[in-house]
């Protein structure tokens, strides 16, 4: 009988990243934050798209490009009323598209706040003896899978760094430093909790 309860962890970032630019308005560097809102040009059957930012002291806009000179027709109708219409997912979707905004811009402020939820997949077992925790991301964050484990489960990143040392907590993919890194969607963290003095609260903190 399985005494391995899993628990799949959806995370959802709070705060969008924002491009740092030198502010022609504020004569220094500013975060921009994104306002939501496509500025859409049509020349012809040429389309430009821009993400619109804006300064956080002065409001002074700055656009961050979604598309170029792309002919009507090799856009999709569905992207093209998005589009139009400001859909807020997909200035969700650009807005956290933080290598775009560093390939543009070079400096971007990032946040690593996120929520979590928690959902218990399958049977609960009777005798819990570990966790298997599955990540799932609405969208990339910066928030780092140790500080993300410590804070959900309610103990120390030392005491995770002593689980991966003797192999009791174990990051699938395999990395060798991925609690050091940003948490990614797809990845599955396995931890032997038997003999834990408290194991009944890191599993209550986990979801089960």
């Amino acid at each position: 009988m399985s005494t391995i309860l899993r628990i799949r962890w959806a995370i959802v970032p709070k705060t969008a990243p924002r491009p740092l630019i030198n502010c022609n308005r504020c004569g220094a560097f500013k975060a921009y934050l994104c306002s939501g809102k496509f500025r859409v040009n049509a020349n012809g059957k040429r389309i430009d798209a821009w993400l619109i930012y804006r300064c956080v002291d002065c409001d002074n806009s700055w656009n961050f490009g979604i598309l170029e000179r792309c002919n009507r027709h090799d856009i999709e109708p569905a992207l093209l009323r998005a589009l139009e219409s400001n859909d807020p997912a997909l200035a969700r979707c650009h807005a956290f598209d933080t290598v775009a905004l560093r390939n543009r811009i070079g400096r971007v402020e990032e946040f690593p706040e996120a929520a979590v939820h928690k959902e218990v997949l399958g049977d609960i077992p009777e005798s819990i003896t570990a966790l298997e925790l599955q990540l799932g991301l609405e969208l990339p964050t910066a928030l780092r899978l140790d500080r993300l484990l410590a804070s959900e489960l309610g103990i120390s990143r030392s005491r995770l760094q002593a689980w991966e040392g003797k192999r009791r907590l174990v990051v699938d993919p395999h990395d060798a430093k991925a609690l050091r890194k940003p948490a990614r969607t797809g990845t599955v963290i396995r931890i032997d909790l038997a003999g834990e003095s408290d194991l009944e609260a890191i599993i209550s903190a986990a979801g089960g």
